[in-house]
């Protein structure tokens, strides 16, 4: 054989492994794609004013500079990735205030994670402030086991680990510190 064809069958096979292992590799970045799944929000709103309603009469309003819901997902759920602003109501139309920088609604659970900064207070004085508060929707409760601080009109304590109503009416804290009246 002379030099020229060896060169050209060289050229040939090395050609044709690149051609296979090529085609190898676009088939294998198709295969990734199918497999991946986005994760992108199914809504997405600026400038949240949200009411909720129970029998006509107004449970709550939420108010956030955005909101992000993810209702498409297998576990949905709804994001306020700037924060948000709550007022509750109570039968009586008694008001709780809820501020966080960031907040997480669980479709399924009823469950809602603040986080950062977090401030709630009642009209009658009571407020609490931690970096993580959890709100059990379903049964009206409050929960976290962060450091917390709670102040109202029988003093001021701070503690790690709280639970309590919306209301503030029955309170369980733990790990305790500061200086609070009680009725004894």
């Amino acid at each position: 054989m002379t030099i020229t064809k060896r060169f050209f069958l060289k050229f040939a096979a090395i050609s044709s492994c690149a051609l296979v292992l090529g085609s190898c590799e676009s088939n294998f970045k198709n295969i990734q794609k199918i497999n991946f799944s986005e994760f992108v929000p199914s809504s997405d709103a600026d400038l949240v004013d949200l009411k909720y309603t129970d029998s006509g009469r107004i449970t709550a309003v939420l108010v956030s500079p955005k909101m992000l819901d993810y209702a498409t997902v297998e576990f949905p759920f709804t994001e306020f990735p700037k924060g948000i602003d709550v007022t509750l109501y109570d039968k009586k139309g008694k008001k709780t205030f809820i501020k966080s920088n960031y907040a997480v609604s669980y479709k399924a659970t009823n469950m809602i994670d603040l986080q950062g900064n977090v401030k709630i207070f009642t009209e009658d004085g009571q407020k609490l402030e931690t970096e993580q508060l959890y709100f059990d929707q379903k049964n009206e409760w409050f929960f976290t086991e962060r450091k917390f601080k709670l102040s109202g009109a029988k003093g001021v304590s701070n503690g790690q680990g709280i639970d309590f109503s919306k209301d503030f009416k029955v309170i369980n804290s733990q790990k305790i510190t500061g200086e609070v009246q009680t009725e004894e």
